[in-house]
């Protein structure tokens, strides 16, 4: 057990707004979804009242065999570790389980009452999650073609008005606006219209050097890879395909491992590494084993952390089931005004 000291505030910073973001339960994380979401979570803790969530209901709209499934609760905690080993704040933030608060379903009923099946069909990442699916839009599940609509009630059950997105994400969020926007003038002002706050998401291309960093692909770096693990992982990273031999100069600007540097590596260090990588005075083992070097010295912080968090048994339990009680209190205020404007109670 935490002491009271140590639960997280009530009161949230909100000088700017508020922000609601998810994830998946994905388990571990990696380099690419810390460098892609995760920092800018982090940061936005000292303007925002910040409101994370794991989505482990959305989860459900891909996964379909018992494995799947049995994986979605054990990937939620190691998952969260990771979140507040790189420096969510539960202090600052609320933290919960999107199934701990059953008022996002309620909402994102009566929010289905006022959407359009035609705005969920011609949402792009709909049509893409199809093909990648292989299925048929005859064929996939509700929950799916639904999806927007959840994102929709996740957002504003909390009445927040920013989501941090990729530009990828951009058409959820106008939909989103839609919805509220609909909702608004068939029941009156209820909701604000989040509004898209755009980030800067490097491409972290993945140890493959040709694919987005990605689990499923087995191209990536977990953060909570212990130093050994990360060396032979960027071991297996590819390099220029023309440098065969390592008197051949290298490309820095075709390889990977350099772009990697220039993230991971001091500046006097990514010049050295281009040096002696045009002059053929470094070849590409050892260019990697200096890269493996720089991503543990920048990790070390954030698995120290993880290792305090982790002798402390119980206490991401905690912090989940004390931000779902912050969370419903909120949520239960949300819905008992819905139900007062669509003429429920």
């Amino acid at each position: 057990m935490v002491s009271d000291s140590e639960k997280p505030s009530k009161n949230p910073s909100n000088d700017s707004g508020v922000i609601f973001s998810g994830m998946r339960p994905r388990g571990l994380l990696h380099l690419g979804n810390y460098l892609g979401a995760l920092q800018n979570w982090v940061e936005l803790q000292n303007d925002y009242r910040c409101i994370y969530c794991v989505v482990d209901i959305h989860a459900h709209t891909t996964v379909e065999t018992p494995s799947e499934i049995a994986e979605i609760q054990p990937n939620i905690e190691v998952m969260v570790l990771d979140w507040l080993a790189a420096g969510i704040d539960p202090e600052k933030s609320i933290v919960f389980v999107q199934s701990q608060v059953p008022e996002v379903m309620t909402l994102n009923t009566l929010l289905g009452m006022v959407t359009p099946l035609g705005w969920l069909m011609r949402v792009p990442t709909f049509k893409d999650k199809v093909r990648q699916m292989n299925e048929t839009e005859e064929s996939v599940n509700y929950g799916l073609v639904g999806y927007p609509v959840l994102q929709t009630a996740d957002i504003i059950l909390y009445k927040a008005d920013t989501v941090p997105v990729g530009q990828d994400q951009v058409p959820h969020i106008e939909l989103a606006r839609e919805i509220v926007r609909r909702f608004n003038n068939r029941f009156g002002e209820t909701f604000p219209e989040p509004q898209a706050k755009l980030t800067e998401e490097p491409l972290i291309v993945g140890l493959d050097g040709q694919q987005k960093m990605s689990k499923t692909l087995d191209n990536h770096v977990e953060l909570a890879a212990t130093p050994e693990e990360t060396t032979k992982r960027v071991l297996t990273a590819f390099t220029d395909p023309q440098r065969v031999r390592r008197n051949i100069p290298g490309r820095p600007s075709v390889c990977n491992v350099y772009s990697l540097h220039q993230i991971f590596s001091p500046k006097e260090e990514v010049a050295a590494v281009y040096e002696e990588c045009t002059t053929a005075q470094r070849g590409c083992v050892d260019c990697k084993r200096h890269l493996a070097d720089s991503i543990n010295r920048y990790l070390e912080p954030l698995r120290e952390r993880r290792r305090e968090f982790q002798q402390r048994p119980g206490y991401v339990r905690e912090v989940l089931e004390h931000g779902a009680n912050q969370a419903r209190e909120i949520a239960r205020e949300t819905i008992q005004e819905v139900y007062q404007k669509m003429g429920l109670s």
